[in-house]
């Protein structure tokens, strides 16, 4: 017979549930559907200035109610694909009880190749207040500090002011460039690149890190 301890059986079974990244400001945990819902509405009630594109997968252009419920199916495919090879944690932020956005780390044959990738998206009204770098920062330390990743990439839109200026302030190099198709027409993204030799470890005071121990046969650590 299973234990009352609903909790508890998810603790075994699905230990990520209880993975947890606390900062001076914020707090990246995996959601629970309740929370899950929160941050859909986030995101249905806008992620950047109309007429922008910072996503390669234009999903924002969709109506409020098809953009939260692309939040939710997304997160939910993620979790059901996992293994250690390929894998997507999906980590809502919230700023205490409030929840602003969702950030991902990601990463494809990571026993071997031991390289992540991070994507993320912030509530608009929560933009240009150094959330959408704590939060990278923390996930970053986890990359590094906690998985043992040697390099994290990513990809940013060439005018994605933005999010080029966060990977910049953390140390990311330029590492070549990307082509792909928007909405009909060509788009460059710079590929930018960090090595763990340049990653600046996290004081012990501006992260907390909890369940690791217990999710890191889930990274294959």
């Amino acid at each position: 017979m299973l234990p009352c301890d609903t909790g508890e059986v998810l603790n075994d079974y699905w230990p990520l549930a209880h993975l947890k990244l606390a900062t001076k400001r914020l707090e990246l945990r995996v959601p629970n559907d309740e929370e899950l819902s929160e941050l859909a509405q986030v995101a249905a009630n806008g992620v950047h200035e109309p007429g922008e594109q910072p996503f390669l997968t234009p999903w924002t252009d969709l109506p409020p109610r098809e953009r939260a419920l692309h939040v939710m199916q997304q997160h939910w495919s993620r979790r059901g694909a996992w293994c250690t090879e390929d894998w997507a944690l999906e980590m809502g932020v919230f700023r205490g009880d409030q929840p602003v956005g969702m950030v991902t780390l990601k990463a494809r044959n990571f026993p071997v190749l031991r390289e992540v990738k991070t994507e993320s998206w912030l509530g608009f009204e929560f933009h240009r207040q150094g959330i959408g770098t704590e939060a990278r920062t923390a996930l970053l330390s986890l990359a590094f500090e906690g998985l043992g990743a040697v390099t994290a990439l990513t990809e940013v839109f060439q005018d994605n002011v933005g999010s080029q200026g966060v990977s910049r302030r953390l140390g990311y190099l330029h590492d070549g460039i990307s082509r792909d198709v928007l909405a009909g027409r060509a788009i460059v993204s710079d590929r930018l690149r960090l090595d763990a030799s340049d990653w600046v470890p996290t004081e012990p005071a501006d992260l907390v890190v909890t369940g690791l121990a217990k999710a890191r046969p889930f990274f294959n650590v």
